[in-house]
């Protein structure tokens, strides 16, 4: 037994009984376990935090499907290690190819995959801690199956410890007495690669000793202090955000400002902090406060300027502002609402009054012809139809209920009450 082998790679699990935790898709009759057993594998991204268990599955999928087996990096690997996997020949069924963090890949090197997994050439298995809507192209997402792995309980934290514990060559040698668990489990954050790190911390630290005692005091001394729950690359990252624009539209200041902080003291960049202010200024806020915009736009200007750590309070002042002003999501929902119109309406063509008309061709045709230019008229409003003539009078946008949009749905009554139904 090589030592120096990290205790996570020495207790990997040799079938799918051994592996622990994901029971939502590899207990007994669930899809995954169903395909892994009938060998009729799709080509597949799993996604969940570090540490719980991705490269583990994608090696046991290929154990059990008796599949060969190629594993690349997308840290270190261009579209020639791609081609060169590709091309090599394989057996009656397609070879595996798993490639960790998929989501580093640029898009060539992940259109360089789509022929592989169209055709039936390989079978992909991509593993990420990134959410794949956003980071893997929808090409190649649409030709995977995508399966969410979650971040290990206290059950099977407790599982794992126990497992590395009697199954080990190492620590089964060894009297370990488990006397609190809190904080070993506290520090891994569900990370299953971490907690594993931190009982080997804590093994070999009592080297000699007999017993060797497992307590929270020991465990914290070691770690010196707790790992901040927050990974920039991983899950935490999108759910830590989430509460934080979560809390920024329920108008609440203090809920905005801890989540906020979260990020900070973990080291997340501002302008990401400020860039998602942004939106929500406009998405949450919107008409019911147009000046939010300004301040979010210029607080994004300034952390680009200033930088951590003079920024917290540039960015601890748009928090509160944001949380504090009312609340619109009308400008959100009425862009939504025309997209899903124009995807199902993208053949209408354009009234021939609103159409440009930049040759004489045109002209003689009739582009442009019974046009009325606004600044004409008094006011500089005539009523006339904007829309394809099939569309004509459909209302996309409702003002919300606010001092703002209560001005805004008054002069839209005055203009268009009998056109739109204001």
């Amino acid at each position: 037994m090589n030592y120096s082998i990290p205790l996570a790679e020495r207790i990997r699990p040799k079938n799918l009984d051994e592996y622990i935790g994901q029971e939502h898709i590899l207990g007994p009759g669930k899809p995954l376990r169903r395909a892994i057993e009938s060998g009729m594998l799709p080509s597949m991204i799993l996604w969940g935090p570090p540490g719980v268990g991705k490269t583990s599955l994608a090696l046991l999928i290929a154990e059990v499907a008796k599949r060969q087996f190629h594993s690349l990096s997308a840290i270190s690997a261009g579209v020639k290690d791609l081609r060169e996997v590709i091309s090599r020949p394989s057996g009656l069924f397609p070879p595996i190819l798993f490639i960790d963090e998929i989501h580093r890949f640029n898009k060539s090197q992940q259109d360089a995959l789509l022929g592989a997994v169209e055709k039936g050439h390989i079978t992909l298995i991509g593993a990420t801690t990134e959410n794949p809507s956003f980071e893997v192209n929808s090409a190649l997402l649409s030709r995977c199956q995508v399966y969410i792995l979650e971040a290990f309980g206290t059950e099977e934290l407790n599982r794992l410890m126990q497992r590395a514990i009697s199954s080990d060559e190492l620590l089964k040698q060894l009297d370990i007495r488990v006397q609190e668990t809190d904080s070993l489990f506290r520090m891994s954050g569900g990370d299953g690669r971490k907690l594993l790190n931190l009982l080997e911390l804590v093994v070999n630290a009592q080297q000699g000793k007999e017993p060797v005692v497992i307590d929270d005091a020991l465990v914290e001394a070691l770690a010196q202090k707790n790992f901040a729950r927050y990974d920039k690359s991983g899950e935490q990252h999108y759910d830590i955000i989430s509460a934080f624009i979560k809390s920024i539209r329920g108008s609440d200041p203090n809920g905005a400002l801890y989540w906020m902080a979260r990020m900070l003291v973990a080291g997340e960049d501002v302008k990401f902090i400020a860039r998602r202010m942004l939106i929500s200024a406009s998405e949450d806020i919107g008409l019911a406060n147009p000046t939010a915009m300004m301040v979010a736009n210029a607080c994004m200007d300034a952390v680009m300027k200033i930088g951590y750590p003079e920024s917290r309070i540039i960015l601890s002042q748009t928090a509160i502002y944001l949380a504090t002003s009312p609340k619109s999501n009308t400008a959100y929902l009425a862009i939504d609402a025309a997209m899903q119109l124009a995807e199902k309406t993208s053949h209408l063509p354009v009234p021939i009054d609103l159409r440009n008309a930049p040759t004489r061709l045109m002209k003689q045709i009739g582009y442009g012809k019974g046009y009325k230019y606004s600044h004409d008229f008094p006011g500089h409003f005539v009523q006339q139809n904007f829309l394809p003539e099939d569309l004509k009078g459909l209302k996309v946008y409702e003002p919300g209920v606010n001092a703002r949009e209560n001005e805004i749905r008054k002069s839209l009554k005055g203009w268009w009450q009998d056109w739109y139904g204001y």
